[in-house]
Order: C-alpha cells, then structure tokens, then sequence
C-alpha cells in the first residue's frame, strides 16, 4: 500500500508539474540521437524521432490521466443520477432503467466505447465520453441499490409523514447515505479507465500525434520492437503500475470502509 501511494504521489506530481520531473517540451525531437537505448541522459530511451521517452511519460500523465479522471466523473454522475432516478421511481420505470442499465453491460466495455466513437469520431473528447457512458451501469447499480435501501430507512419514512418535499428528502436524506461508497469505487474505477483509454488510443481513437498520452506512445513505438524495445515497453510499464497503484489504493480503503482489516 505505501508503494502504491509513493507511485500515485509521483504521478500526481507528474501532471501537476511534469517540468519538474522531465524536460520542458516532450515533443522537442534530435535527429542526432534516434532510437537511443536507455541510459544517463535519456533514462528511458529516445524514440524514432529521438523525442526523450522519460519526458514524453511525465507529459503524458496529464493526458492519460484527465481522460480517467473526466471519464469516471462523467460515469459517477450519470450513475448517481439514473441510480436515484431508479431507486426512488415507480416500479414500472425502474424496469425500464434498469433494462437499460443490463444492456448497456451486456456490451464487451471496449466494443461499447468503440461504437460510441466510430459514431462520433475520435479523439480525446469521445474517447473520454465513451469510456464514461461505457462504465456508468456500474455505480447507477450500486446507488439503485443503496437508494433501495435509504428509502426503506425509518427516517425517510418520518420526513415524508412531515411533509418534507421530495427535493429536500432527495437532498437531505437519500443522496448523503448513498454516495458513501462511490468515491471508493471511484478509485478503483479510475484504474479501469486510464486502462480503457490506453488501450483505445493504442487503436488510434484517443488522442493524436504527436500527442505524449501513453496509449499513442504504445502505438508510436509498436514498429520497433525489435530494435528500441524501450519506446512502448517502458510506456507500457508505467500503465501498468499506474493501474495497479490505484487498484491496489482503492482496494485498501474499500477494505477500510467495509471495517475489515486490509491485507
């Protein structure tokens, strides 16, 4: 959990002040050191166009990051939204929605994505769209339930038999007591999305060139394997631990907000 949490701090730093970590300008390129390996002075290599790979990482954080972050707010949102608009409708419409919520799922997540995007084109505004409609049935599951729950409570049975309108028992007393687990799930969630956005911008629906988001970096070095092994495994690596810190983060404060003791 502590290395997890150092990684995460270090990416943080990354996209709040990536010139602290790497060089000034990612897309800088020296014809002069092409497909340089690793060493001092490019600590992960340099690429085809001899653009410094380390740098290249730290300024893509910020993009990688921004599309988990947008694209989970976005599946946070609408989920709290259909969740409550479920838990509290009659049963008719809660069918309704909740049909809707099993064939948004019954869906592979990056086949969904990648329609909503042949639809609307890529780039980095429908990759992050797309991941975020593509992952919302989960937490509208999670707030129907919890909504389920809350409206059965003894003190939401008392504000109606007062008279409290149903704005104020929406805002009073359903949504505080079940948004509890979100911001965990988020966390979590947030790992599956900087994976989904790699992923898709490896097949060339995120971001463009020369942008420095980590998935594009994947795609830019998949021709060198064989000879600058370095331009898409080191990317690739990053992901990955990035991935794992948050997974690995949420998981321990689900274990804490559960009360169990986390391994």
């Amino acid at each position: 959990m502590k290395l997890s949490a150092a990684f995460l701090a270090v990416v943080v730093l990354a996209v709040a002040w990536p010139s602290s970590l790497g060089g000034d300008d990612p897309l800088a390129a020296d014809p002069s050191h092409v497909l340089q390996a690793p060493g001092l002075s490019h600590w992960f290599g340099t690429d085809q166009l001899g653009r410094d790979v380390f740098d290249r990482v730290v300024w893509g954080a910020r993009h990688s990051l921004s599309i988990g972050v947008t694209a989970t707010l976005i599946a946070v949102t609408a989920g709290i939204l259909l969740g409550v608009l479920a838990g509290l409708s009659h049963r008719y419409a809660d069918e309704v929605l909740s049909r809707g919520f099993d064939a948004l799922s019954a869906f592979p997540l990056l086949l969904l994505a990648l329609l909503f995007i042949a639809v609307a084109g890529p780039g980095t505004l429908a990759l992050t769209v797309a991941i975020g409609i593509a992952t919302l049935p989960h937490y509208a599951r999670v707030v129907r339930a919890q909504t389920f729950v809350v409206r059965r409570a003894g003190y939401v049975t008392q504000a109606v038999a007062s008279g409290a309108s149903r704005t104020r028992l929406v805002a009073r007393h359903v949504l505080p007591n079940v948004l509890g687990p979100l911001p965990v799930l988020a966390m979590i969630g947030l790992g599956e999305a900087v994976l989904y956005a790699a992923g898709l911008s490896f097949l060339g629906m995120g971001p463009q060139p020369p942008s420095p988001e980590w998935g594009a970096m994947l795609n830019d070095g998949r021709g060198y394997l064989r000879i600058a092994w370095w331009a898409s495994i080191l990317p690739g690596l990053v992901v990955t631990l990035t991935v794992v810190a948050l997974t690995v983060t949420g998981r321990h404060l689900q274990h804490r907000f559960e009360g169990r003791e986390p391994r």
